[in-house]
């Protein structure tokens, strides 16, 4: 399979890259790219909330009074959750909400994900994106000139501060490098636009 390369004014610049089927050409499975997509979001959820049961809330080791003769209802400890200042019922604890995807499972996921990108002609490969300096009306020009919306993921063989800088303040705009990909952040974005060097590293990332 051959891609174009365009420059950054969204014009053919007569070079193709080959790239093979096998990454770029795949078969889109929606179950497969679900469940790598439900696991991704599901590790990034903290799971820290917590409350304390009767056995973490501090004191009440001694019977508040004799078990009969008082009149009183029995009572082992000032801690029980019918006490003001007791513990919680059904106290909330840690979790861990992480779910195991095998790096093959992962790869495929990411191979179909770009297969679609490709199909849908949400992806656009282009030779160098760089910026002079930090500003974000250079990125919003760059990107208008390029022809795309809003809603772009600027992928990048490795970190660039200046298109990092001039992007953070566009809501929809975001700069990654190849090695901080995910599907989640994939899918998002209306269009992707890859550089030449980027596209090579994850061709041999994936393959």
């Amino acid at each position: 399979m051959e891609l174009q390369v365009k420059n950054t004014h969204g014009q053919a610049v007569g070079q193709t890259i080959l790239v093979s089927d096998e990454t770029f050409g795949r078969e889109f499975n929606e179950a497969l790219v679900h469940q790598v997509v439900i696991a991704y979001l599901a590790g990034g959820r903290a799971g820290t909330r917590a409350q304390k049961n009767r056995s973490a809330v501090s004191g009440g080791g001694a019977k508040p009074w004799r078990q009969k003769g008082t009149g009183r209802a029995r009572a082992g400890t000032i801690r029980s959750p019918l006490w003001r200042g007791g513990g919680v019922t059904f106290a909330a604890s840690p979790q861990d909400h992480s779910q195991k995807v095998n790096k093959k499972m992962y790869r495929a996921a990411m191979r179909c994900i770009f297969s679609e990108l490709l199909r849908q002609e949400r992806l656009l490969l282009v030779s160098n994106f760089t910026l002079a300096e930090p500003k974000t009306k250079l990125m919003v020009a760059q990107l208008a000139d390029l022809g795309i919306g809003d809603s772009v993921l600027l992928i990048t063989a490795a970190q660039d501060q200046n298109l990092y800088r001039s992007a953070r303040n566009l809501a929809h705009v975001e700069v990654r490098e190849v090695s901080k990909l995910d599907p989640v952040g994939l899918i998002r974005y209306d269009k992707v636009i890859i550089t030449a060097d980027a596209l090579e590293k994850v061709e041999g990332w994936l393959s």
